[in-house]
């Protein structure tokens, strides 16, 4: 047997291994070319270059259908390095492509290409990829679209057609430079100048109503909408002008259908929704205004497309608008998160840890670290910072993932603890015993098979908001969500063990907090992290190791011939 074939024995093993279905009898595998280069684009009245995939913002999209292979060779011809990461898939035991910047690899330097194979499993539904190094994931983003197996349908009424939408945030000023003068300073970045919706602003920005994005639709007809969420720091809601929207599926897992006015949606998150064009022939607004119950700046815009009916009208003027909750609506968010069941079916099964093997209990917050003289920009001349359990996390400049591997000591410790290392009431008065955070790339160790349980709690420490956290890795079922501070004796009763949804990036409530269950069964170096990029900026974010398993089908891969060096670039 060749390698080839070795390598698919393996897989095949790990997914019988695990009851996932078995897709390698129909599998394809798909061949894709991504050229990173600077491109010029003209929004909201002026020109800049941006750093793109094949010329287009947003980039390219990937279409395969359930249990596919995906090569993708990413040819660097910018000026700095990065990395792409594709979010929400899995990657069974391969976590060398999965892409966040020396995490799992060290950034692909200018001028130098780089292979990475995407192996879909469980996933059907919408996903995205985008660039995991600082900030560059701002433009350099796209959709991937999965689905069902051949022969297979959705388990929904096939609509009459498809339409991608990506929410994103366009910076008039150089995206890099932003973060980086962030900080240097300590201080908050920019906010973004506009929203958009397929790269355009919409009719409510300057200079914009002349691109704003159309879609074309046949009166009587359903069409599927894939959502994708690459907004940078705030979250959406969206809505269309008097028409329902039917939401059937999050972060590729399908849930029971369930009828909306709008949708709440997070960075890193994607949902599909089903609308019928059942109105009278007309022009309607899609529209995207932020959520954000924080005291933090955030763009407060109002991004527009247009749902166009096709036929022989006379358009309005100014398309209705839909009714969207206002900006810091928190109640609006519950109700619509509370909705949210994963369809629970035979072909869709719902399989929650119930014997828990592994429980972490981990505090959210926004933070602040002191500078000398009070020299920096934040409050009271320190700098912005944010932690997990208290931790803000340093990002070294060896991958965790190589040294993990080859036994590269000095480059992290496995020493994040389980539980917060203060306990106060953390949704309270919080005083400043939490406000200065310990600095470290510390990683938790998890054992492979565990049945692991993560409770996340907001804090008051700082400037609290709602945290989209996400895993690399893994699909989560969040099986309970609540205000105030997790009570160890009251809270399990609000667990749902029946239908919770499967995720890969939840909104933790601001002064709340959220329960998640999974079971380890991915060996490898996995990323978890506020989808929030400032956040991310500044240390939420933290990795869990899973120790490979007892056979040679459940345990990590070996690297490919080539990863890129890590240095300087």
């Amino acid at each position: 047997m060749g390698a080839n074939g070795g390598f698919m024995f393996a897989l095949l093993g790990f997914m019988v291994f695990h009851g996932w279905s078995l897709y390698s009898a129909q599998a394809a595998v798909h061949n894709y070319t991504f050229i990173l280069k600077e491109t010029n684009f003209t929004k909201l009245c002026s020109t800049k270059s941006i750093l793109t995939v094949n010329g287009s913002f947003p980039g390219p999209e990937i279409r395969v259908h359930k249990g596919d292979t995906v090569f993708v060779t990413v040819h660097n011809h910018g000026t700095y390095g990065l990395t792409i990461h594709w979010h929400g898939v899995k990657q069974p035991r391969n976590p060398w492509s999965d892409g966040p910047e020396n995490i799992t690899q060290c950034p692909i330097p200018a001028n130098t290409s780089f292979t990475q194979e995407i192996i879909f499993s469980d996933e059907e539904g919408t996903l995205w990829w985008h660039a995991h190094s600082d900030w560059t994931r701002a433009t350099v983003h796209g959709a991937i679209i999965v689905l069902p197996l051949p022969g297979k349908r959705y388990p929904f009424t096939t609509p009459y057609a498809e339409q991608t939408i990506v929410l994103g945030e366009w910076y008039k000023g150089d995206v890099m430079a932003i973060v980086d003068e962030a900080v240097s300073t300590g201080g908050d970045p920019n906010i973004s100048d506009a929203f958009t919706i397929n790269g355009e602003p919409g009719d409510l920005y300057d200079c914009s109503n002349t691109t704003t994005f159309r879609m074309l639709v046949n009166k009587g007809k359903t069409y599927m909408l894939r959502i994708i969420s690459a907004v940078m720091n705030e979250e959406i809601f969206f809505g269309i002008a008097n028409h329902k929207l039917t939401l059937v599926a999050q972060d590729a897992s399908y849930l029971k259908p369930v009828s909306v006015d709008y949708i709440m949606i997070s960075p890193g998150q994607t949902m599909d929704v089903l609308v019928t064009a059942n109105q009278t022939n007309s022009h309607y607004y899609m529209m995207g205004s932020p959520f954000a119950d924080t005291t933090a700046p955030f763009d407060n815009t109002t991004t527009t497309a247009i749902f166009q009916y096709k036929g022989n009208y006379t358009p309005p003027t100014t398309p209705a608008s839909p009714s969207l909750p206002v900006y810091n609506n928190k109640s609006a968010v519950g109700n619509f998160t509370k909705l949210l069941r994963s369809l629970a079916s035979t072909e869709h099964p719902v399989n929650v840890p119930k014997n828990i093997t592994e429980r972490i209990f981990m505090t959210v917050s926004v933070n602040q670290i002191e500078c000398a003289n009070a020299s920096c920009s934040g409050p009271d001349g320190n700098a912005l910072a944010a932690s997990l359990n208290n931790i803000s996390f340093v990002t070294p400049t060896i991958d965790i993932l190589q040294a993990y591997y080859s036994n590269i000591t000095g480059v992290y410790n496995s020493t994040f603890p389980s539980v917060p290392p203060y306990l106060f009431n953390f949704t309270g008065d919080v005083g400043d015993n939490t406000l200065y955070p310990k600095q470290g790339t510390k990683v938790k160790v998890i054992k492979y098979g565990a049945a692991v349980e993560i409770i996340w709690q907001g804090t008051n420490v700082g400037a609290a908001e709602n945290h989209p956290m996400h895993l690399h890795g893994f699909s989560y079922y969040v099986i309970g969500m609540g205000d105030g501070n997790f009570d160890n004796a009251t809270s399990p009763s609000q667990y749902n063990l029946v239908d919770p949804p499967l995720v890969n990036t939840v909104g933790l409530p601001k002064n709340g907090w959220a329960v998640i269950r999974f079971v380890a069964n991915n060996p490898g170096v996995w990323f978890m992290h506020c989808h929030l990029e400032r956040h991310a900026t500044w240390g939420m974010d933290m990795a869990i190791i899973v120790q490979d398993g007892p056979t040679n089908a459940t345990k990590m891969l070996p690297p490919p011939s080539y990863m890129p060096p890590c240095s300087s670039s």
